[in-house]
């Protein structure tokens, strides 16, 4: 096998079922007017330059949760990029130890890895993460409304990637926040632009629900599927290995499925993203809970002389299957798309190759379901806040197989719903890019 010598653009995204492509037949996507810049709520007669940090605060409230009766917490686990609202938190009953308080409307900003783009506003009393700000406004200049769209604005972003320092877990500070500089509008202009912009909020919301109850009914039907019903009913069991094959069914170790053994890989750090490096490098965050590539997160390469020689087990190619090892959260797959070039990857991964097509698809979407993540996260050890699976785990991972036809069916229903999936996140992709418009229109550079 002869490695790739062609880096990949980080700006386009790769993946298979992914999304993207509109996929979703008769869908009209929304369109941003290209006259409405020139409207009068956008003139910028009467905007004012500021520093950030002489409008916004940056609050450093403590407490010990208990004491001050909040029963939640904020990790930025539980911050969703690009989303302004919050579905997910820790329990503090369950152990944290987080001090930082933040309060309903007060804007959440992930100092670490400000890339992801995590902003939030919390609708709930809690305690957060140390690599969460909690940020509001500072006097009358700036409404409360606005904050979240201006945290959330390329240029913002810009600016906090390109003053964060760490390697590994890269972290914007405070001070170099403040500095930001941008056109405050006049605050009958800013409620109006918020209302617009929240407006959009609301469409994106709508639509993210809709995605969300969609991988839902995915969910249960895969799972009812892999238990022997292609019709939608399965047996009620608590795990795979209580499962009572239907006839023509059986159960196989995962090992027994493979080309070739199940391996992981290795981390050469010297030698990631030098001059020379060029391969694909893929790590746990380029997994998702989808199934897809998605390599646009945090590009990494290695050397190809180092692919070939000394990661000669960890090369990975088109049509393999990769599952993480190391969370939380466990449960991130993905399968290599045709004409991503060889590539390797972190220990932190599992790599399965199969070479029968229509195997390939259904166990790549059985590692998805339910069934299999369960029994996976059963046995999963915890250390040091880290859930992990062993390889062994990876191998002995029991999958129940049906005839052909049945695999035939099952991939069919799956393609079926990939399809309206890839619709519905086609519409929410244009919905997101409007007020990505909106936002970053104003708060371009003057």
């Amino acid at each position: 096998m002869s490695s790739s010598t062609t880096r990949i653009s980080s700006g386009k995204r790769t993946g298979n079922g992914g999304g993207g492509g509109s996929g979703g037949g008769g869908i009209t996507m929304p369109q941003v007017n290209p006259h409405w810049a020139r409207l009068p709520l956008f003139d910028r007669k009467g905007w004012k330059r500021v520093r950030f940090g002489d409008v916004v605060e940056n609050l450093n409230e403590t407490c010990e949760p208990e004491a001050a009766g909040l029963e939640r917490f904020i990790g930025l686990e539980h911050l969703e990029p690009g989303s302004l609202h919050i579905r997910a938190w820790g329990n503090v009953a369950d152990g944290t130890t987080f001090t930082r308080r933040c309060r309903p409307g007060q804007v959440l900003f992930g100092k670490r890895r400000a890339y992801q783009r995590k902003v939030a506003v919390a609708g709930f009393d809690a305690v957060v993460s140390g690599d969460i700000y909690v940020l509001a406004p500072k006097g009358d200049r700036l409404l409360p409304e606005l904050l979240p769209f201006l945290c959330l604005s390329e240029r913002f972003f810009q600016h906090a990637v390109g003053t964060s320092a760490g390697s590994l877990s890269p972290r914007t500070n405070w001070s170099s926040l403040a500095s930001f500089e941008f056109d405050l509008p006049p605050l009958d202009q800013q409620r109006r632009i918020a209302e617009i912009l929240w407006a959009v909020d609301e469409v994106v919301k709508g639509w993210r629900a809709t995605q969300l109850h969609l991988e839902q009914a995915h969910t249960a039907k895969l799972k009812a599927m892999m238990l022997g019903s292609v019709n939608g009913t399965e047996q009620q069991l608590r795990d795979i290995g209580d499962f009572a094959p239907p006839r023509g069914w059986k159960v196989q170790r995962a090992e027994e499925l493979v080309a070739s053994p199940i391996t992981k890989g290795a981390t050469p750090s010297p030698h990631l993203n030098t001059n020379s490096a060029t391969v694909p490098f893929l790590k746990v965050y380029n997994l998702t809970f989808s199934g897809a590539l998605d390599f646009t997160i945090d590009p990494t390469y290695v050397e190809p002389e180092i692919h070939e020689k000394d990661l000669k087990r960890s090369r990975v190619r088109s049509g393999d299957i990769l599952m993480n090892l190391v969370g939380p959260p466990l449960g991130k797959t993905a399968l290599i798309p045709d004409g991503f070039p060889e590539a390797n990857v972190n220990q932190a991964i599992a790599i399965y190759r199969i070479d029968d097509l229509a195997m390939r698809g259904f166990f790549a979407a059985y590692l998805r379901s339910d069934l299999a993540q369960k029994w996976l996260e059963k046995r999963s050890k915890k250390t040091s806040g880290q859930r992990n699976l062993t390889l062994g785990l990876a191998q002995e991972l029991p999958v129940p197989i049906p005839p052909e036809e049945v695999i035939s069916a099952v991939l069919k229903t799956l393609e079926e719903f990939t399809a309206a999936k890839q619709g519905v996140e086609a519409v929410l992709k244009n919905a997101v890019s409007v007020g990505d418009c909106i936002t970053n229109e104003i708060f371009k550079p003057s």
